[in-house]
């Protein structure tokens, strides 16, 4: 008897040792692995005068140690408590100036050791670029003077980059910087208390507030107070002699920018009460007009928290939003009102209004032009002329027109109204240029006479970008230039529209990424860059861009992988197919070529193509449109669709005698982790799966997910047939799953993945749950990235290459 029980107790620490255990970091092999640590392509900034561009170096994946340092997450964001930057940031390690005249490339002098560089700023005329450095203590501020190719520290470690995208802006010609500041007096950090002080209380009064998921909400007091110790800063003005002072008040300033003549800045600055459901950009906040120097010149706007938003893509708070700087003018501020309480349920003629207010702000500003749809954006062009933008969800309609902005009423113009998924009459965006105050402006030629469009240039032979030149008064566009096979060239931006020279990012198969100038009327072509080919190893590896159809006759796309020493007659290889779902509102557009045959492959660590390399096929991007036309949602056939895109997938590589198609697995990241996981339960098309930071029970994202508009009670059948959590029983093949700790994706909970391998394994699936610790929903740390490939490396050679 004791005996039995040893025995007894011994097989059920081998069932918890098997079930759960943490192990060490592992190395995939080494042909994965010198695909890891390939060179990073630099990373180009042009100057606003056309004359240099930088180049940004970026360096390998940080450390376990970089990405596991102490982290605050509140109010949707994180933050870094020892530099009060965000947690999170990319940064590069070396910088190297080109000028784009001869292409002679530049090292720049003076860069601090261990150089961990972002946030970088032109000036407005091209002589100076700042950017931050970040240390052990705090981001300092830096400045490269451009003529003698050296930097200089101007600030220590003082800058507060908590809330700000880029905390810099310049002032005075190009002579001062204003940047957010640490508050130099702020005290302790505010310690969490250990006795709580009672319960913390939610309340609805009966009002409809259909809010998603969000993740690193505030959720009492102490995160309130952490809030606001880490996000308050004071503003600095400080000039490239290192003088320096402080300005305005200390505030948590959710944006600031400076008017285009240099006089006034534009603030706004969060408010009391922070929310508990929300992230900080719905929080309250106030908009005031400032002098340069931080004098209060003029209240704006107290604008409330936005929790009641309605429901629906078309959905905008109450009140001013999207409020910024007229570019193309001194001092006007613009911003735009929804007219219909901002809730696309009701019925209304028109949306949305513009305001315009200019200098010297009385008033209450003036109305403008009225939106039919949703408002979009502005492009600013000259007095009398802008391009402004609108669209619908329902309809998937954009509608691009022209206007006066001095004769609103009379000068609104459609120029184009097209379906923004259909990419193969979508006319191109309207090509800008910087200012001489840094403020982006449409580019002219022809004595204003003409625009520029720029475009991917959708085909059924795949992407073709183009430059266009757009008759104002005739609306008739003219090709002034395309991309030509072998190439995938796209144009970046005008270096000087007068004598038509652009700046192009050009590759083909078998050739890097490098910028040029082009002249498009005599079609004259310099390099710029000489970037290499980082993986000489892959040159044999055959990639081409298949077509095939679904049975109901919808046009699918992907990109097919072969490895170097195969050829058509071999013995069938095992295949890793790799996919997202997308929704469309037609099948024309849902089966229209996305894709160039003719770009280089870059490898990064979330993709499938590593296995190439270990003697699969890989089949990437393999298309998985969800289509609903007319009043049909896409998601009422979900499931059906999703077998019907991965059975004509099968069959396609089946019928090119390369894939066995008994050995085929199937995997995604995010939306394709879902698609995965209800794959294997609803089909036996695949030998094993691949799920990675995904979403698998509906129930718990009620109020929609990625296209999806309706909330679960409005659609109960839908969200129970599209979660795989409702469908474990059904899943007989083996799954992997792997999720980030710390994931704050919208949705996908690491409790996701968490109560779905729950669920496979009370069902007795073959499944593997690999967390990683610190990670998010994307992942950064070298050693994260290699054990997640050393996980699925095996989990593929266990169960789809010796099945």
């Amino acid at each position: 008897m004791k005996f039995f029980s040893a025995v007894f107790l011994l097989s059920l620490l081998s069932i918890q040792l098997h079930s759960q255990k943490q192990i060490t970091y592992k190395t995939p092999p080494e042909e994965i692995l010198k695909l890891v640590d390939a060179p990073t392509t630099p990373y180009i900034i042009i100057d606003p005068t056309g004359e240099w561009l930088l180049q940004l170096n970026n360096p390998g994946m940080p450390s376990i140690a970089e990405v596991s340092q102490p982290e605050l997450r509140i109010a949707g964001l994180r933050i870094n408590p020892a530099t009060n930057n965000k947690s999170r940031a990319f940064h590069s390690d070396s910088l190297s100036l080109t000028n784009l005249s001869n292409g002679k490339e530049y090292p720049v002098q003076g860069l601090p050791e261990n150089p961990l560089l972002r946030n970088f700023k032109w000036s407005p005329d091209g002589k100076t670029i700042a950017f931050t450095h970040s240390t052990f203590s705090g981001l300092e501020l830096w400045i490269m003077d451009v003529a003698k190719k050296k930097a200089e520290k101007l600030s220590d470690g003082i800058v507060n980059a908590a809330m700000s995208e880029n905390p810099i802006i310049w002032a005075d010609h190009g002579e001062w910087i204003i940047f957010t500041s640490v508050i130099t007096e702020r005290g302790e950090t505010p310690i969490e208390p250990t006795v709580p002080k009672g319960p913390i209380i939610r309340q609805n009064d009966g009002e409809k507030a259909a809010v998603r998921t969000f993740q690193d909400l505030i959720k009492n007091e102490y995160d309130e107070n952490l809030f606001e110790y880490y996000t308050s800063s004071q503003l600095i003005k400080i000039n490239l002699n290192k003088e320096s002072y402080k300005i305005g008040m200390d505030a948590i300033y959710k944006d600031l920018s400076l008017s285009p003549d240099g006089r006034f800045l534009l603030v706004e600055m969060i408010q009391k009460p922070y929310s508990y459901l929300v992230p900080y950009y719905r929080f309250p906040f106030k908009v005031e007009i400032w002098d340069n120097e931080g004098n209060l010149y003029r209240e704006l706007f107290k604008i409330p928290a936005a929790e009641n938003i309605p429901k629906g893509f078309g959905a905008v708070r109450k009140g001013p939003r999207d409020i910024d700087w007229r570019s193309d003018a001194p001092a006007t501020i613009y911003w735009v009102q929804a007219l219909d309480g901002g809730d696309p349920n009701k019925k209304a003629v028109t949306r949305d209004r513009l305001y315009l207010y200019e200098f010297p702000f009385d008033g209450n500003g003036d109305e403008n032009i009225v939106f039919q749809n949703r408002f979009g954006s502005l492009t600013w062009g000259k007095e009398d002329f802008a391009i402004c933008s609108e669209w619908w969800w329902t309809t998937r309609t954009e509608k691009i027109s022209t206007f006066n902005p001095n004769q609103p009423e009379k000068s609104k113009q459609t120029l184009f109204e097209y379906n923004w998924q259909d990419e193969y009459n979508h006319p191109g965006d309207f090509m800008t240029k910087a200012n001489e105050a840094g403020h982006e402006v449409l580019v002219f030629s022809n004595k204003d006479s003409e625009l520029f469009l720029k475009g991917k240039g959708a085909s059924p032979e795949g992407y073709k970008p183009f430059v266009d030149a757009f008759k104002i008064e005739t609306k008739e566009k003219e090709r002034l230039w395309q991309s030509v096979d072998p190439y995938y060239e796209y144009p970046i931006e005008f270096l000087n529209p007068n004598k038509s020279l652009i700046i192009t990012r050009r590759e083909a198969k078998t050739e890097p990424p490098n910028y040029f100038t082009r002249n498009i009327k005599n079609g004259v072509v310099s390099q710029i860059t000489n970037f290499e080919d980082p993986y000489p190893q892959m040159k044999e590896v055959r990639n081409e861009l298949i077509k095939y159809k679904r049975k109901d006759g919808v046009q699918l796309t992907g990109k097919l992988y072969l490895p170097p020493d195969f050829s058509v007659g071999d013995e069938l290889l095992p295949t890793l197919m790799w996919a997202y779902p997308n929704e469309y509102k037609s099948a024309a557009t849902a089966g229209q070529v996305k894709d160039s045959p003719n770009q280089f492959v870059r490898i990064g660590w979330w993709s499938p193509i590593f296995w190439v390399m270990r003697g699969y096929a890989v089949f990437d991007d393999s298309a998985m449109p969800i289509i609903g036309e007319g009043d049909t949602e896409p998601n009422n056939t979900f499931v059906e669709q999703l077998v019907a895109n991965a059975e004509a997938a099968i069959s396609c590589l089946d019928s090119l005698g390369i894939s066995d198609k008994n050995r085929v697995a199937i995997g995604g990241h995010s939306y394709g982790a879902f698609m995965t996981a209800n794959l294997l339960a609803h089909s036996d098309l695949f030998a094993a799966g691949i799920a990675r930071s995904g979403a698998y029970n509906r129930t718990l994202t009620p109020f929609g997910f990625q296209s999806e508009e309706r909330t679960f009670w409005e659609a109960r059948e839908v969200y129970v047939n599209m979660s795989p959590f409702s469908y474990a029983d059904k899943v007989n093949e083996p799954l992997l799953l792997i999720h980030g700790e710390a994931d704050n994706n919208s949705g996908t909970y690491p409790l996701q993945s968490e109560r779905y391998f729950a669920a496979l394994k009370g069902n007795g699936a073959t499944t593997r749950l690999v967390m990683l610790p610190a990670e998010s929903h994307g992942y950064r740390a070298r050693q994260s990235i290699l054990h997640m490939l050393w996980e699925m490396d095996h989990w593929l050679e266990k169960y789809v290459k010796q099945k």
